[in-house]
């Protein structure tokens, strides 16, 4: 038999408590994009008043951006961490590109794209991914400058390297957001060609890695 009394609601810590509402707008962002990322929305998602997430996020844009910003985020530290686990800067852009041309990445490079679009129109959104760019090129900048360093990479200008991978990466986001076919295996492979080549490393050489 069924209870009639009223199940008691946990009061959370008020970072907690920011912290799941921004888990789930990423979540609903990724998911469907960033239009249905709404207070109203993520209140149905964690089955609470809207009024708690305005509390938290007056300005849905602040919300939309805060959202766009985490699963960014999330990505960017698990495929290039500050702080890398051990391996060669080889090792570790081989890991990269397996992991941001296959169809695991696709979710976020839709997302790019549609954060992309609508940055647009709505300045707070503009401003984080603004900065998320930035942060993308400095991580795969320091990446390549590590090689170089090493030894393992050669390349006059590690900053314009850096933007010819990610323009490549950019290219191929955007048919995983309208393809619906195959695509030959010499535009899939582009980002691994246009670094080898770059970075004057044997053909092949970032399509073996060690541990993908």
């Amino acid at each position: 038999m069924s209870s009639s009394v009223p199940r008691k609601r946990i009061r959370k810590d008020p970072a907690a408590r920011r912290a799941e509402i921004v888990d789930a707008a990423a979540a609903v962002a990724l998911s469907e994009g960033l239009e249905c990322v709404t207070l109203r929305r993520i209140a149905e998602e964690l089955d609470v008043r809207p009024g708690l997430i305005s509390h938290y996020f007056p300005s849905v844009e602040d919300l939309v951006a805060e959202a766009f910003g985490s699963a960014a985020s999330t990505e960017i530290d698990a495929l290039l961490p500050e702080e890398r686990p051990e391996g060669t800067p080889t090792e570790h852009l081989a890991r990269f590109l397996a992991h941001t041309t296959g169809e695991a990445y696709d979710a976020i490079s839709r997302l790019w794209i549609n954060a992309r679009h609508l940055s647009r129109y709505r300045e707070v959104l503009r401003d984080r991914v603004s900065r998320q760019e930035a942060t993308w090129r400095a991580r795969l900048e320091g990446l390549i400058r590590q090689g170089v360093e090493s030894g393992e990479f050669r390349t006059p200008d590690p900053l314009v390297t850096t933007l010819q991978i990610l323009v490549v990466l950019d290219g191929l986001g955007v048919d995983a957001n309208i393809g619906d076919e195959d695509l030959p295996e010499a535009v899939t492979r582009m980002a691994f060609i246009t670094a080898e080549r770059e970075l004057g490393l044997e053909a092949g050489t970032l399509s073996r890695p060690a541990d993908a």
